[in-house]
C-alpha cells in the first residue's frame, strides 16, 4: 500500500510566505527559505511552493529563491506560479524543482500539459485547480482564485489526466483557510474517477480533517498552508495520529 503524504504549501508573494482566507486577506508569515528547510527536517514528504501574484504581475515565477529553497530541502520540490511554457518548466527543474505546478496557463491552452507531459515526463506535471462551489457545479477560477472560467473541476481534471498530467491538486476556494475540514464530496469524486494521484488542498483545520480526508477517500496527499506556519500542528504529532488510525504515512 502506498503511504498518503503530508505537504505543506509556501504560498509566496514578494519574496515573503503569506497566507490568507478564501484567497483574500493576504498577511505575511515567514521567510521561505527557513520554512522550507524547517518542515524538510520536520518530516514533511513533500514541499510545495506557490508564487501567488506571479500569473496576475504577468511575469515568471521567482527562479532565484526557488533555488535557495531547493538547495535546504532533502525533500521532493514543487514549484508553481508564472509558469507559462516548457522553457520556464526547464528553469525551474534546472533551479532544482522535482515537479512544476501549472493552472491558468493550462486553462487557456491546454495543449501546454501534453508538451510538458512529452518533454519531461507525467510525473513532473501537475495541475493545479482552483474551484468554487457555486451552487449547481464545482466552477474553475484563475489568476490566483479571482477570474472565473467556464470550466468545471471533473471534466477538466480528467481532460488533464488525457492529456499526461501526472497528479491533480485541486483546492477548494470554499473551504481555503476556513479551518473546517477538507472539501469531502468532490475529493471523493475527484479519487474514485482519476487514475493518477489527487492531492487535497483547503479547509485544513485539526489533525482529525486528515484523518477524515483519508478514511473517506481515496485521495493521496494532503497539503496545507497556516496550521502548519503557525505550528497549531506539527508534522510529526499529525502523522502518529494518522498512523494510529489506520493510515500509512511515512514516520
Amino acid at each position: 500500500m502506498l503511504t498518503k503524504r503530508i505537504i505543506p504549501c509556501l504560498d509566496v508573494k514578494d519574496n515573503q510566505t503569506v497566507k490568507g482566507v478564501n484567497f483574500e486577506n493576504i498577511r505575511e508569515v515567514g521567510d521561505p527559505v527557513e520554512m522550507g528547510a524547517y518542515y524538510s527536517e520536520q518530516g514533511a514528504d513533500e514541499l510545495v511552493f506557490l508564487d501567488i501574484t506571479a500569473t496576475k504581475e504577468k511575469r515568471k515565477t521567482l527562479v532565484p529563491l526557488v533555488r535557495r529553497i531547493a538547495e535546504n530541502l532533502s525533500i521532493p520540490f514543487t514549484v508553481g506560479g508564472g509558469v507559462s511554457s516548457v522553457e520556464d518548466a526547464g528553469a525551474l527543474l534546472e533551479a532544482g524543482a522535482d515537479k512544476i505546478t501549472i493552472n491558468s496557463t493550462a486553462v487557456r491552452n491546454p495543449k501546454i500539459l501534453d508538451e510538458l507531459a512529452i518533454t519531461f515526463g507525467s510525473q513532473f506535471v501537475v495541475l493545479a485547480v482552483d474551484a468554487k462551489w457555486n451552487g449547481k457545479d464545482w466552477q474553475v477560477y484563475i489568476s490566483g482564485g479571482s477570474v472565473p472560467t467556464t470550466k468545471c473541476l471533473f471534466s477538466w481534471a480528467r481532460e488533464a489526466e488525457v492529456r499526461g498530467c501526472g497528479e491533480i491538486m485541486f483546492t477548494s476556494i470554499n473551504h481555503d483557510g476556513r479551518k473546517e475540514g477538507f472539501a469531502i464530496d468532490p475529493l471523493k469524486r475527484l479519487s474514485s474517477t482519476l487514475n493518477i494521484p489527487v492531492i487535497a488542498s483547503g479547509g485544513a483545520g485539526e489533525k482529525q480533517h486528515f484523518v477524515d480526508l483519508f478514511q473517506d477517500t481515496n485521495t493521496d496527499a494532503a497539503l496545507a498552508a497556516s496550521i502548519f506556519h503557525f505550528k497549531e500542528i506539527e508534522i510529526n504529532n499529525l502523522k502518529q495520529k494518522l498512523k494510529n488510525n489506520g493510515i500509512e504515512v511515512r514516520l
